[in-house]
């Protein structure tokens, strides 16, 4: 036990914040938290750890004698607690420090990286080594259908940690995952993301470039082969390199691909796998969790029943259900690249299904109108795109917002049929005009869109 035995937890129900504060207190320390919003079913979970929770930020949450103030990424400068922790002259630590600190050192790390994919990789690592009975750690950011939640930390040797490469916190710029102590990184892709802390994609590439530096000598990064991004940083990197992908220059190769309905089949090097999913991303996806956990000490038996058990992640092309025949589907999907990708995933799918695709743009780069030409050349892909309206557009300055009502034009303009509409009612009327059965309703965004799903399922 640390002679820190009192951690004191601001923003407690982030669903990673939860999970290591849960677990630190079945290790023995007193753990406290606080949050701005306290609701099921973490507080639940959390309470039932014998954890009091606070609800609100004020610097009397923070008990006297606490030995460490951990402080959520989502917190800023200016709130009470955050400023407490400074004028008291507190030890205050980000997250991934005292996951680094408790959870990883000394373990086998598996950090999944990239721009997309990252979730559903980790889920699919993360499952195989629990059906291989390995019961490992996990850090995800998403809900596994195959584990329930999307983080725990156990006694196992492994822990797979979805890497994020925003940054750690309010005082601390560097990438997340670059406190994980890696000993398998998967580098899936390489896009230009996170607008509002990032000018460009050199400027990513670089936080990956530092991500491959502190993987150990007898250590792996698997990179995805086919991209230019993946390979700079990748050139010179002093850990071990395996290059994924489908092109004839990666050491590993994707081949033989066959799409069903729910599933995809492929060979990878010499073994044939296949996944309850369809797309090619899925593929590579898949791809990188095999490699890696046969990396991990698992057998291709193994990895092969493991895929095929694999149930999916919540948001990730889930059907919510179908009325009179048009099914609605819940998708995470908010950059292009990933955005085109669902498109392309879902007419394999549906093949000759017409596809509406209902986008919020709501996280900090789709608001701003960096991407204004690439999301309508992705929205244009589907049969019909709808552009709802763009939540807290306040909070952007005004030269570097996201014109929605361009973007419908422009999506016209690529060959596509684009609306913009104010709000979920106008949607909802908009799709009930046209939709017939047969048709797919694809909800497309990073938050609840108001909870169109559910709306849409009652009055279609």
């Amino acid at each position: 036990m640390s002679e820190k035995t009192h951690f004191h937890f601001t923003g407690i129900c982030g669903t990673a914040m939860g999970a290591v504060a849960s677990a630190m207190k079945r290790k023995g320390f007193t753990i406290t938290g606080s949050d701005a919003s306290v609701y099921p079913p973490m507080s639940d979970f959390l309470r039932g750890q014998g954890i009091e929770i606070t609800e609100g930020y004020h610097e009397g949450n923070i008990p006297e004698g606490v030995d460490v103030v951990v402080i959520g990424n989502a917190i800023s400068r200016g709130n009470p607690e955050a400023e407490a922790a400074l004028n008291r002259k507190l030890l205050y630590h980000s997250l991934p420090e005292v996951m680094k600190d408790h959870f990883l050192r000394g373990k086998r790390n598996f950090v999944i990286s990239g721009t997309h994919g990252k979730t559903t990789t980790s889920s699919m690592l993360a499952w195989l080594f629990r059906h291989a009975g390995k019961d490992p750690g996990f850090m995800i950011g998403g809900i596994p259908k195959n584990l329930g939640h999307g983080a725990q930390f156990t006694d196992s040797d492994i822990n797979v940690l979805e890497g994020d490469e925003y940054d750690t916190a309010f005082f601390d710029k560097r990438s997340k995952f670059l406190h994980y102590l890696p000993e398998c990184v998967v580098v899936n892709n390489i896009e230009f993301d996170h607008a509002d802390i990032y000018n460009d994609v050199e400027e990513i590439k670089l936080s990956f470039k530092r991500l491959l530096n502190v993987v150990p000598s007898k250590g792996m990064a698997y990179v995805n082969g086919d991209e230019r991004h993946c390979l700079d940083v990748a050139a010179n990197a002093p850990c071990p390199v395996t290059t994924v992908g489908f092109g004839d220059g990666c050491e590993l190769r994707i081949s033989d691909v066959k799409y069903d309905e729910g599933s995809s089949s492929f060979t990878l090097g010499a073994e044939s796998f296949t996944v309850p999913m369809t797309g090619e991303f899925n593929v590579r996806n898949a791809a990188m969790a095999v490699a890696s956990a046969m990396f991990g000490g698992l057998s291709a038996d193994e990895v092969r029943e493991g895929l095929l058990a694999f149930g999916g992640i919540a948001r990730r092309q889930e059907l919510k259900g179908e009325k009179n025949g048009i099914k609605v589907i819940d998708d995470f999907a908010h950059h292009p690249t990933a955005i085109g990708l669902a498109v392309q995933s879902l007419r394999q799918k549906f093949p000759g299904a017409k596809l509406w695709v209902l986008f919020e743009p709501r996280s900090n780069t789709t608001r701003r109108k960096v991407f204004q030409k690439e999301l309508a050349e992705a929205l244009a892909k589907a049969d019909v795109a709808i552009v709802a309206a763009i939540p807290d557009l306040e909070k952007i300055p005004e030269n570097d917002r996201l014109d929605p009502v361009l973007l419908s034009a422009d999506i016209a303009a690529d060959g596509g049929i684009g609306y913009y509409l104010e709000n979920n009612d106008a949607i909802i009327a908009k799709v009930k005009e046209g939709a017939k059965s047969g048709d797919v309703v694809a909800v497309l965004s990073n938050g609840g869109f108001g909870g169109i799903h559910k709306q849409l399922l009652e009055e279609l």
